[in-house]
């Protein structure tokens, strides 16, 4: 095992909902944090973190801010299902680019990076259930998400070397307090009625508690050497216990007191609107994100868990320490009686 580097460690999107949790474990460490992102931080600078400001497709400002840095975690991106693919392109791809660059060049012997289990999401309606990493990568992709995440991911551990260590986890559908994107948007969602159960219902997902994503990215910090067994690899990171998607979602959302989902549409109808919206969305250049994308509909149709026996062994990865039980637990605190309450009201 690695010892932490006395020099500052940089985390790209270190104010999101990932950056900031691995930030909040480096400064329990003691170590200097700087976070790259797009706007400064208020909260975080009154912790001690340095806040620089830039453009992950600006190669010029990702230099500056890895400059002197003793280790990198590249957790900003672009995600979503739907948006112009020169603007994915430039900060998933060019911009992870120019982070390998810059460490390469500034002498870091460490890059953590942030991937997603949808790199390895095609075009095909398949379930992935208790695979592992040596699932390959498809030849297509039904968004430019998955796909200029691969290719980010791809690059990462092809820079692998004697130089610059490098390593590539996979966290699949990250919840907890303060979840900006997954929860509040089905939240929102079933309060207007606009969600559906697409599929029969019986898919089976991996979630991911904050905190586990988090504790995964140290372990492969602390472990991350040229020599190390994880060094130029991917791992997918999940809890142990995956859960029926669409029961899960229903079981929040009674908790919470917000109607439960009963209206179903068909994959085959969900994937064909999908096709549809995303046509008159490109024709007439609407704005904003189509209401069903063929990838959504895919991803929200199919199941999708992982074997972890390779985290768990290069990384010391333990998702048990933080069970299903206890992340249910811990999301009805949050938006019963703490911070979440607002988007109940």
């Amino acid at each position: 095992m690695s010892e932490p580097t006395a020099q500052p460690i940089l985390v790209t999107g270190g104010g999101g909902f990932l950056g900031r949790a691995i930030v909040e474990r480096l400064l329990e460490r003691g170590l200097t944090v700087h976070v790259f992102s797009r706007r400064s931080f208020p909260d975080l600078v009154a912790k001690g973190v340095t806040c620089v400001q830039g453009d992950l497709g600006d190669a010029e400002a990702v230099g500056k801010a890895v400059v002197g840095c003793g280790a990198v975690f590249h957790v900003a991106a672009l995600a979503g299902a739907w948006g112009k693919r020169e603007v994915f392109e430039r900060t998933n791809v060019t911009g992870t680019k120019n982070v390998i660059a810059a460490c390469e060049r500034h002498g870091v012997p460490k890059l953590v990076f942030t991937s997603s289990p949808s790199v390895i999401s095609g075009t095909e309606f398949e379930h992935h259930e208790g695979i592992d990493e040596s699932h390959p990568y498809p030849s297509e992709y039904l968004a430019d998400y998955p796909r200029t995440k691969a290719l980010a991911e791809q690059a990462v551990l092809a820079a692998n070397s004697a130089q610059l260590a490098t390593v590539a986890l996979r966290p699949h559908l990250i919840v907890g307090p303060g979840d900006p994107h997954l929860l509040p948007r089905v939240i929102s969602q079933a309060r207007a009625g606009k969600l559906r159960i697409v599929g029969d219902g019986k898919n089976t997902v991996a979630l991911t508690h904050v905190d586990n994503a988090a504790e995964a990215h140290l372990l492969a910090f602390d472990r991350l050497t040229p020599e190390s067994a994880c060094a130029g690899k991917a791992y997918f990171i999940a809890q142990e216990e995956p859960v029926e998607l669409w029961t899960w979602i229903n079981t929040i959302l009674e908790g919470l007191g917000v109607p439960v989902i009963k209206k179903q549409i068909s994959y085959r109808a969900a994937f064909r609107l999908g096709a549809t919206l995303e046509t008159l969305w490109r024709w007439f250049r609407l704005a904003g994100e189509p209401p069903m994308t063929r990838f959504v509909a895919t991803q929200l149709a199919t199941s999708h868990w992982f074997d972890l026996s390779a985290a768990r062994r290069d990384l010391g990865y333990a998702p048990e320490k933080l069970p299903m039980s206890q992340v249910n637990a811990r999301l009805f605190a949050y938006y019963l009686e703490g911070a979440g309450k607002a988007l109940l009201a």
